[in-house]
């Protein structure tokens, strides 16, 4: 079986999960005790945008735009001018925390058009929402500003060289809790929604929630900088939250990737320090902004950040490790089941006036590994994504093991126990193998069960990155997914693309396995015949959305019929 040829981690595997915030944490501690107080001040507002910054990347890593980030930041800040004019107890670290908490309703609201948009028009809905917010914030003074009345702080950050250390300590806290939502099942599901919201749904996880939460989470960190900037220059304006700055601050975090805790910190210092530079050397400091711009669209012109490159280098310093190949097995023969697993009756998908499907009757039994196949244009990719609940308009009765899945979303019939894979590579690239099998599997696994899949199929080792891998190996990978997630059936759809012959019958001699290993019965689409032949007990044949044979490959392949959906005659399939 495939094996990659670099095993690698993502640049935070490669330092630990709190190198990064280590080191920024020792940064910051030399510089509270060397930088002059002027530049501390400015120091500061580093760290404030990083903290912003930090709550941007979220979003980033679900693969979606919001320009409106300073419009959060201004909801903690008002919400800590308020606390301070009401004398609220707790003081200044609470009234932000509690900033960042009132943000977040905030960022659930702007996140419920991403439910159904994505790209330019999401990005144009959180531009629309920055620029209200900059009408109000200017009609409507922040608390305190009439009357003169500074945010107070604590005795022990009264300093401006107290406060950064104490911003720095706040940053260092955000950057570890990035980190670590990154290693959970919600930070694997926003790179899997960036990567294929399709494929997400498929694997049991709701879409809808992981972009929510995305929202909510990138809201909070923007609450918690508006909170800290109140409490750094004490009485807050309208020419803190502008448009304009939102706008940069996103240009800032494309350029020098924000998903990383070093990209935030270094965005952070190119947005309080780039300025400055310019106004020392008699430049126009609205020039800064362009050249954010510049940098941002040539970072997109290379498909990665200054912090995505900095850790393709990383890993690829990584000594390659090649996993120790699963020792092969003579393949028996096709497990044949007789109770039935999947049954459909009368399935139609109906695109206006074109029929794709019409009057589909199936049944997978139990414990067996059933073929379909049909020549292109036969309604087997339409079917799949009807079984499995992409198209809500199928007509038809779905059960999967006396269970009906009629009118469920995709996401609840993947936890029913139906999970598919997909003919284009859906694995996203953000994540390592063994975080990637995690995720797909829905459910707590061990060690044991990664290592067990993984040389079942002959996957790249559990700390490679899917970014580094070949879509072969993808492609394997995907199908391992599938069987961690202990499902009752398995549709996999044209799981040996991207592999070469005698690696897609190495497949099939795995597949005919998995019934009795794994418990699950597998529906195998695939236009490779040798491996059909060689994985299934019986197969059906789709043409032009209809049910033609069924039974034995062998006695199906001879029939005429059969040769005539594939070659136009009666030449047997053989």
């Amino acid at each position: 079986m495939r094996l990659a040829d670099k095993q690698t981690n993502p640049a935070a595997s490669v330092l630990g999960p709190l190198a990064q915030p280590a080191v920024a944490l020792l940064v910051i501690a030399v510089a509270a005790a060397v930088v002059p107080q002027y530049w501390l001040f400015l120091a500061t507002s580093v760290l404030v945008s990083a903290v912003a910054l930090l709550g941007l990347g979220i979003v980033g890593r679900a693969g979606m735009n919001s320009l409106c980030q300073l419009a959060f930041a201004a909801v903690g800040a008002w919400t800590v001018a308020q606390l301070n004019v009401w004398q609220a107890p707790g003081g200044l670290i609470v009234w932000t925390i509690a900033g960042g908490v009132v943000a977040m309703p905030f960022g659930v609201l702007i996140g419920l058009p991403a439910l159904r948009l994505r790209g330019v028009h999401l990005a144009v809905v959180t531009l629309g929402f920055a620029a209200a917010a900059d009408v109000v914030i200017a009609a409507v003074n922040f608390p305190g500003v009439e009357t003169g009345e500074q945010v107070l702080r604590p005795m022990f950050i009264a300093t401006d060289r107290q406060y950064f250390v104490y911003a720095g300590v706040l940053f260092v806290v955000a950057a570890i809790g990035v980190e670590w939502l990154g290693r959970t099942r919600m930070g694997a599901a926003w790179r899997a929604v960036r990567f294929s919201e399709r494929a997400t749904a498929a694997s049991g996880t709701s879409v809808a929630r992981a972009k929510l939460s995305a929202f909510a989470l990138s809201a909070f960190g923007a609450g918690l900088a508006g909170g800290l900037l109140a409490g750094q220059i004490g009485m807050i304006t309208a020419q803190n939250f502008t448009t304009i700055s939102s706008l940069a601050l996103f240009v800032v975090a494309v350029m020098a990737g924000s998903e990383y805790v070093v990209g935030a910190l270094f965005g952070g210092f190119l947005i309080a320090f780039v300025p400055e530079i310019f106004r020392r050397a008699g430049i126009n400091q609205d020039w800064a902004n362009v050249l954010f711009g510049v940098g941002a669209v040539q970072a997109l012109s290379q498909g990665s950040s200054i912090s995505e490159g900095m850790a393709r280098r990383l890993r690829a310093r990584r000594p390659v490790k090649v996993p120790e190949p699963r020792p092969s097995q003579e393949s028996g023969e096709p497990p044949l089941g007789t109770k039935p697993l999947l049954e459909v009756e009368g399935l139609g998908v109906r695109f206006g006036q074109v029929v794709a499907l019409e009057n589909v009757d199936l049944v997978v039994p139990e414990g067996t590994v059933m073929g379909l196949i049909g020549p292109n244009g036969a309604g087997k990719s339409t079917l799949t994504d009807a079984l499995s609940g992409f198209l809500t308009s199928a007509t038809g009765s779905v059960t999967l093991d006396g269970r009906k899945l009629d009118g469920m979303p995709v996401h609840r019939r993947a936890a029913a126990g139906l999970r598919r894979t997909f003919q284009q590579d859906r694995v996203p690239t953000g994540l390592t193998v063994g975080a990637y099998l995690r995720f797909a599997a829905h459910r707590s696994v061990t060690r044991e069960e990664l290592e067990e899949v993984r040389a079942f199929l002959g996957c790249p080792a559990l700390n490679a990155h899917v970014l580094d891998l070949d879509v072969g190996s993808r492609r394997l990978l995907e199908v391992a997914a599938a069987l961690l997630a202990r499902p009752k059936l398995i549709i996999l759809d044209e799981p040996a693309a991207g592999l070469a012959h005698a690696e897609s019958l190495a497949l099939a001699d795995r597949l005919v396995e998995v019934p009795a290993r794994f418990g699950a019965s597998v529906l195998l689409i695939e236009h490779d015949l040798d491996m059909v032949r060689r994985a299934c007990a019986s197969v059906v044949v789709l043409d032009f959305g209809s049910v033609i044979a069924s039974g034995p490959p062998a006695e199906v392949l001879a029939r005429p019929e059969v040769a005539r959906a594939y070659l136009g005659d009666e030449v047997a399939l053989t």
